[in-house]
């Protein structure tokens, strides 16, 4: 027996950390939606408990430091199954990039696990397997978009914001999540983003809105740190792109598009300097049904 789940890449519109908390994680609040960039994972049913995983990319580790195999493991415990899994991950996300490529791996090896291991579990159970693994996690397993809050797993699901193309650019170096976190001075943040009028854009559907409220405070950090992310953005600015951010932590920048005739001049002027460039459009709707 074998199921597909497609792992959509998430972008944040806005990114606000408020506090240190006393668990070591950051109070955030942050409103994400997925776009049409995906990871595919294949399931194959395993009558033992073996938990096996291939990865189109080379250097993914095929062990417990991966969170899809880390998502298999915990709801095999959890749930005392006596079956396991080989997970193919075919990968178009890139890795380390801010886009939540292994959070998204896991949260669809859960669904497709559930699926596969006929678990009858909720998307809200499957949440909350999901939030032992990484904060970005839950939200990966409904999909769509959604405000997050508390260290970004309380979510407020949103509405779909208004249907544009998206052109991510992806600097060539990784960047640590922990890393800027620990280098972000949350009492020293010059400017917060609106949270308020981003959900405002997206209920209106008011994508000048949207484009004028994007924000992200990390980017005081990484922007210091790798100026070439700092040149991508501005890269993208003068090529027309109607908004500009860094997602997550970074490296990567997307460009918010509505014309098509500008995605190309956008996408060639980045072609010059990146090799990672990918267009994708916004998907923003949950694709994912509650399981009975």
């Amino acid at each position: 027996m074998q199921f597909s789940e497609k792992a959509p890449a998430k972008i944040n519109l806005t990114l606000d950390v408020l506090a240190k908390r006393p668990d070591g994680y950051h109070e955030v609040e942050m409103v994400m939606t997925t776009v049409d960039l995906a990871d595919r994972i294949d399931l194959t049913l395993l009558s033992d408990r073996r938990i096996q995983l291939e990865c189109s990319a080379s250097f993914v580790p095929d062990d417990s430091r991966n969170h899809a195999y880390k998502a298999a493991q915990l709801l095999q415990e959890q749930y005392n199954v006596s079956q396991g899994v080989h997970l193919y991950i075919d990968k178009q996300i890139p890795v380390a990039a801010g886009l939540a490529g292994g959070s998204s791996d896991a949260a669809a090896t859960l669904r497709g696990l559930n699926r596969l291991w006929n678990l009858g579990l909720s998307l809200d159970e499957l949440a909350e397997v999901g939030a032992q693994i990484g904060s970005d996690v839950p939200f990966c397993v409904y999909g769509g978009t959604a405000l997050a809050r508390g260290r970004g797993v309380q979510l407020q699901p949103l509405a779909t914001p208004v249907p544009c193309w998206v052109v991510l650019a992806k600097p060539p170096i990784g960047v640590s999540t922990a890393d800027v976190y620990g280098n972000l001075a949350v009492d020293r943040i010059q400017s917060h983003p609106s949270t308020e009028d981003m959900v405002r854009a997206i209920d209106e559907q008011d994508f000048g809105l949207m484009c004028s409220s994007l924000g992200n405070v990390l980017e005081e950090v990484t922007l210091s740190r790798y100026p070439q992310v700092r040149q991508i953005k501005e890269l993208m600015l003068a090529s027309g792109a109607d908004g500009v951010l860094m997602s997550g932590s970074g490296p990567t920048v997307f460009a918010l598009v509505q014309k098509e005739a500008k995605v190309h001049r956008i996408y060639n002027a980045l072609r010059g300097f990146v090799k990672e460039v990918y267009v994708a459009r916004m998907l923003g709707g949950a694709e994912v049904k509650v399981l009975a």
